[in-house]
């Protein structure tokens, strides 16, 4: 083989073995815009360090979205998430920050749908027989109402972002039963509320997946950690009362973003 031969030969596996390398490429690496939508769990509530221009959204440079752009350097990074966002909000209000060179996407809604906060107020205030009657009735707004509008709202994603990957990502579960709260809700009112989490995880998997996005379940990471737990990440009834029952900084560093980073 002469020289040229050889260096041609060199040149073309070197070329072959970049080719490879970028196809192992994981799409949270490719090129492109990355755009954060959803509510509260995903605009950081609960984290503190809020931007001041994001007024009663609420996003946090704590924030799993804030965290994975920082850490990613995607081309463009585009945060609307926001505080007591529905599907229908989101779908409104949010949308216009996709285009076709969105490249990964990211959105929890569906939790503010079906009274996710008027549910959590009755099991404080109320007896137990009435927060159990009211997750029973938000239950029945998951299986009924809610796969409607997760439907409609991916559909917008998609007609928006036709080449983005899609990451949905589910709720915590609330409570470590038979925990160390020694005060509070029951055991009773605790498992009707972790049982409507995950039928509601479930819900939205189940939408998610039939869109043909990717769903990333939050609570293998929450485990052990939950309230009751002795290591909450997630607040419990807290002054402001905004922060209750949301992730702390450390449930979006140790929760959320492991979970969207596995997907992404």
């Amino acid at each position: 083989m002469s020289v040229r031969r050889f260096r041609a030969s060199l040149t073309a596996l070197a070329l072959a073995a970049v080719a490879a390398l970028g196809a192992a490429t994981p799409a949270s690496a490719a090129a492109g815009g990355y755009v954060a939508l959803g509510d509260s769990y995903s605009s950081g509530v609960g984290a503190g360090n809020y931007l001041t221009d994001s007024g009663d959204c609420m996003r946090s440079t704590k924030a799993y979205p804030y965290l994975w752009a920082a850490a990613n350097s995607p081309s463009s990074f585009t945060f609307v998430a926001c505080s007591g966002a529905t599907t229908s909000s989101v779908a409104n209000g949010q949308l216009g920050a996709l285009s076709s060179s969105t490249a990964l996407v990211s959105v929890t809604a569906g939790g503010n749908d079906v009274g996710f906060a008027s549910v959590m107020t009755d099991c404080v205030l109320a007896s137990e027989a009435t927060c159990v009657n009211s997750v029973n009735a938000a239950i029945s707004q998951v299986q009924n109402v809610l796969p409607a509008r997760l439907d409609s709202l991916y559909d917008g994603i998609r007609a928006r972002a036709p080449q983005a990957r899609v990451v949905v990502l589910g709720y915590p579960r609330f409570y470590k039963m038979s925990g160390s709260c020694i005060a509070g809700l029951t055991e009773t009112e605790r498992g009707a509320i972790n049982r409507a989490s995950d039928i509601l995880n479930g819900v939205i998997a189940k939408r998610s997946a039939d869109a043909g996005f990717a769903f990333s379940s939050v609570v293998d990471e929450f485990t052990g950690h939950e309230l009751c737990s002795g290591d909450a990440w997630l607040h419990s009834v807290s002054i402001p009362v905004h922060n209750s029952y949301h992730p702390k900084a450390t449930g979006q560093a140790g929760g959320y973003l492991p979970a969207f980073r596995s997907a992404a």
